[in-house]
């Protein structure tokens, strides 16, 4: 990950987070739609994803049936094999890959998979979904993890006056 990212995940304090989750939850559904869908589109315009990669290098996905059907066949493995090879059973029964980082993503941050890969990765870090209100816990969790998310979320301070900077 590149340096500017680590300073983006690192200037952005929990405290700040809660604040913006506060002001996020005064707003009406679809105006949170409006303005994080605005805003993830503007910060993507801005980072590159394979600067970064911090998602497949720290965190896994849930890994459905249908992505194990859909990536197994893509290796032109039998589903077993794959299951055996690359994933195990994590706490809440999801599959998951059994290492980290991703074991199919490169030195360049490139997925070797990525034409099939996980729907969780296809979704990831879930900032342009409809209804995002119901997703905004999980999106303070990937703010320790994205840089484009807690850019996001940093970003709502100053184009939205949130006014949550002392």
């Amino acid at each position: 990950m590149n340096q500017h990212y680590k300073y983006i995940l690192l200037k952005l304090d929990k405290k700040f987070i809660k604040k913006v989750v506060l002001k996020l939850k005064k707003l009406k559904p679809n105006k949170i739609d409006e303005i994080i869908h605005l805003l993830h589109d503007e910060v993507f315009s801005e980072i590159n994803c394979l600067d970064c990669g911090n998602c497949c290098l720290t965190i896994g996905p849930a890994i459905s049936d249908k992505d194990i059907q859909r990536i197994a066949k893509h290796l032109k493995i039998k589903p077993s094999v794959f299951l055996e090879k690359y994933l195990q059973l994590d706490n809440d029964g999801f599959y998951m890959y059994n290492t980290k980082p991703c074991p199919f993503i490169d030195s360049e941050n490139y997925c070797s998979i990525y034409s099939v890969r996980p729907k969780a990765c296809v979704d990831y870090p879930h900032t342009d979904r409809t209804n995002f209100y119901q997703l905004i816990n999980l999106s303070i969790k990937n703010c320790e993890t994205c840089p484009a998310v807690a850019l996001i979320f940093e970003k709502l301070d100053n184009q939205y006056n949130f006014k949550l900077y002392p």
